[in-house]
């Protein structure tokens, strides 16, 4: 298999099929991407996928760094007679970016496409169009007629994700937009960081855990039996972060700014991060000349929140790429943020000082 870099890595992981509870096209690409760059490999009962570099002795201490392959998506709940599908949405989709979009319907064998749609502005009242349709009100169109052409190809249970472009735009193509950012920038920082690590595992103070989680969007069950499976000591959060930098939002409201770095947490909706790490990582920062920016803004929550209080309690970090349009099929971050929070990490793994 090629072994893609940069950002036609983050482009393959992002066009990849892999809502929640159906991570397996993601989890496959991954590992055969990092085959040759860990020391083992393994998926846990829920299916996360987990590599470990180190030394396998049992006094030194752990770190999981941890990023979650799935993405927002949809279940079909029911087929019509007509041959339209309902559905319900995996993790928090706005409704009102929902109709007209195109979505891949299936599993991680068999595929087909569809468009997400509601009844006609044509055909709406007036109170009607007021209003942002709501999920139960749409319904999905695969192009067939019946309900028994339907089950010739999924059935009930089916999943979807959004069918989207993966475009650079802006000055000198700086904007990507695409579906799945949230969080396969994640799992391409942890991807570029073995790859980096792995030939001088030797001189590393402590034994890494990169997990690939599952589920995230769901209720981030993945990452909860990954950590009491491993145990870390410390862990590192690789996230994407719902930015607000948009025109008309008050600068108190904005959460980070796109361009100057990943965001680093103090707290969120769930956890209060390690005031140390935290200091850490500005500190590497600084000294590498590397952007970093605090998260200003308290809001939402990841895979941390299960995971620092998992065990016995576990010291953690999260750092977040500024996303704009985040759980859309639209969703926008800076390249210079992807190499800022891989430079960032990098750093911080070569000169960790936590594990004596």
């Amino acid at each position: 298999m090629t072994k893609y870099t940069d950002i036609e890595l983050l482009r393959q992981l992002c066009l990849l099929f892999g809502p929640s509870g159906c991570e397996d096209n993601v989890a496959d690409f991954i590992r055969e991407q990092i085959s040759d760059t860990c020391d083992e490999i393994y998926t846990d009962r829920l299916g996360s996928l987990i590599a470990y570099i180190g030394s396998g002795k049992s006094d030194r201490q752990r770190l999981m760094i941890s990023a979650h392959m799935d993405e927002v998506g949809f279940m079909i709940n029911e087929i019509c007679d007509d041959g339209y599908l309902k559905f319900e949405t995996l993790g928090g989709i706005d409704p009102s970016v929902l109709c007209g979009k195109n979505v891949t319907l299936g599993d991680e064998v068999n595929k087909i496409k569809g468009v997400i749609a509601s009844k006609a502005i044509h055909h709406k009242k007036r109170d009607e169009r007021l209003n942002i349709t709501p999920v139960s009100d749409m319904y999905i169109d695969i192009g067939l007629s019946s309900r028994e052409d339907v089950l010739k190809y999924l059935d009930i249970g089916a999943y979807g994700t959004f069918d989207s472009e993966f475009i650079r735009f802006g000055k000198d193509g700086r904007k990507i937009k695409s579906k799945a950012l949230d969080d396969r920038l994640g799992c391409a920082v942890m991807i570029e960081a073995m790859r980096a690590l792995y030939p001088e595992r030797d001189s590393l103070p402590m034994d890494i855990y990169f997990c690939f989680t599952v589920r995230e969007e769901i209720g981030i069950s993945g990452a909860q039996v990954a950590a009491n499976t491993i145990k870390p000591d410390f862990a590192i959060v690789l996230e994407t972060t719902a930015v607000a930098d948009i025109a008309g939002v008050a600068d108190s409201a904005k959460v980070a700014i796109q361009g100057e770095g990943g965001a680093i947490s103090l707290m969120d909706r769930s956890t209060i991060y390690d005031r140390e790490l935290v200091e850490f990582a500005l500190d590497v920062a600084k000294k590498n000349s590397v952007k970093a920016q605090i998260k200003k803004y308290v809001s939402g929550g990841n895979d941390a929140s299960h995971i620092h209080k998992s065990g016995v309690g576990v010291r953690t970090l999260a750092l977040s790429a500024p996303t704009r349009y985040l759980h859309s099929p639209a969703c926008v971050v800076d390249a210079e943020d992807y190499y800022s929070i891989l430079s960032l990490v990098d750093a911080m793994l070569r000169e960790w000082k936590f594990a004596d």
